[in-house]
Parts: C-alpha cells; structure tokens; sequence
C-alpha cells in the first residue's frame, strides 16, 4: 500500500515537466476495494465537516479544477469525492462548447459567472483553461471569438491567455479563494480500454461518439498543450496537481487528500457570539421555557 507526500504529485512554479516522464500509475493507497471505501468515507466525513466551518466561517470559498483527457474519470472523482458533502455548499458546473452569448465576451466571462461565492465549494469540470488546450489545438475555433489580433495566433497570443488566467487566480487568491487544479493523468492505452467498456455497456453507449475518436488522433497534440499549460500557469498559491488516473479509485483517494490538506490548511473557525447575541439567546430560552 502506496504512502505518498502531496508534494509528489505537485508541479512546481518554474519547474518544467515532461507528461511522457510522468506516471499514469502509481502503487495504490489501498489493498482492497472494502479498504478503499473505508479510507474515501474517512476523507469525505472529515471533508463534509470542513465544508461546515467554510460556510459558518465564510471568509474563504474553494474552487476546484478539474482537467483531463476523454474518460479521465473526471465525473467520477467528483461525484465520489463530494458524496458526503451537503449539497447546499457547494456547485458543479460543466464548460463545453461556448453558446454564441459567451462567445460575445472575453473567455473568462462565463466562467467567472459561476465562481463560488464566500463559505462554498465550486467545482469545474473543465473550465477557462479549455481555451488554452483545445482551442490550442485547434486554433480555428478562434474564427468564432471575433477577436482584434491577427490570426493564426502567434505564440505571444498564448502567452498573453496564460497571463491572463495566473492574472485572474492571483486576483482570486487574494479575494479569499482558493483554487486546487487536478489534471487527472491517463494513458493513452487506458483510455482505449474504458472507451471499450463504453461500446460493451449499452446504458454507457450514449458516452461514445465518433467525434471522442477522432480528438484521439490529436492525443499528442493535447499533451503538448497540457504541459504548455501547466508549466505556465502553475503558481504558489493555485498549483496543478498531476494526479495518475489510471486507477480512478486509487486517484479519487488522491484528489480527496489534496482537497482535505487544503481545506484544513485554511484558518477556519466558527463565528464566536458576541455579549448582545449571548444575551439575545439567553431571551430565546426563557421564552422556549414558558412556551
């Protein structure tokens, strides 16, 4: 059974890394699928907990990242992750292809409608880095931006959306959130494997398209742009986390350590009454006494 440090899977601000040299695998944290489940009910129930003191303390919102390949296991790392948590404290949103409003402005814009307000959790399922990663593959998708700059973009025209994006978190950051960005580690083998598993689970047929095969030509593409990306937008205070995802279970125990480490690292607190509020609920209880 695997004992890691969060630093292993952290990459580091001016560090260059090689995705090819990073691993899509690592020894697994547990040794059975009951062990599993025991050790991700432990990390959700001391979670949920936290998530309580974020809402009561509500100086600090979240926002988790989350970035990956096709059937990275990017739903599943959510929904396992957050079971536990009540619903009301936090919210996921899905970023797809831009509708021709949000075409219309800057492409932070639609995400920065969605940032989780003070004392919540906003998770991501792709985000505003969809514009530095697909977009950066297929550089005609800008045709529809309308943009001022010249096209084909130049490589200053994608050093200038990084800077814009460490920017825009640096700015976060100092508002009081905190951003955990995950890019969940597949191989190229294993994402064949699960979408086989699509083709063979009639209620996992809807998942598959011809179009998912055909970004899988580009695969070498993407992870050029995916290391671009992450080495120049990694910073201090809003890593990427490049966690192994072959084993979906293995990366959700992963994701939830990172996410508890950050949560607890926060200096929460439950608001302390004040004398007036003291004596407002001694009020309270008086008049539950002769009720």
């Amino acid at each position: 059974m695997m004992k890691f440090s969060i630093s292993d899977f952290q990459a580091l601000p001016d560090s260059r890394i090689k995705l090819t040299k990073s691993p899509t695998s690592v020894e697994p944290l547990y040794s059975s699928k009951k062990q599993y489940q025991k050790l991700l009910k432990k990390n959700v129930d001391a979670l949920s907990e936290l998530q309580h003191k974020l809402y009561a303390d509500n100086r600090y919102a979240v926002l988790l990242i989350f970035q990956g390949m096709d059937a990275a296991g990017k739903d599943g790392a959510i929904r396992h992750v957050m079971s536990g948590i009540n619903p009301q404290g936090f919210q996921v949103f899905s970023f797809k292809q831009p509708s021709n409003n949000e075409l219309e402005h800057d492409f932070l814009w639609r995400t920065v409608r969605c940032l989780p307000e003070r004392g919540r959790i906003g998770i991501f399922n792709r985000s505003y880095y969809e514009e530095v990663l697909i977009v950066k593959v297929h550089p005609d998708f800008l045709m529809n931006q309308r943009l001022p700059e010249q096209l084909p973009p130049k490589q200053a025209f994608w050093r200038d959306r990084y800077r814009s994006i460490v920017e825009h978190e640096a700015h976060l950051q100092r508002s009081g959130t905190r951003i955990i960005k995950f890019f969940l580690h597949q191989s190229k083998d294993e994402q064949a494997r699960r979408f086989m598993q699509r083709i063979d689970d009639p209620d996992k047929n809807w998942k598959l398209t011809t179009a998912d095969i055909e970004q899988r030509e580009y695969w070498d593409d993407y992870t050029r742009a995916y290391e671009d990306c992450i080495n120049a937008t990694t910073t201090k205070d809003a890593p990427w986390y490049i966690v192994p995802a072959d084993d979906k279970q293995n990366a959700r125990l992963i994701i939830s350590e990172i996410f508890l480490k950050t949560l607890t690292d926060l200096p929460l607190a439950y608001p302390q009454a004040t004398d007036a509020h003291r004596l407002e609920l001694q009020s309270i209880r008086k008049h539950l006494d002769n009720s």
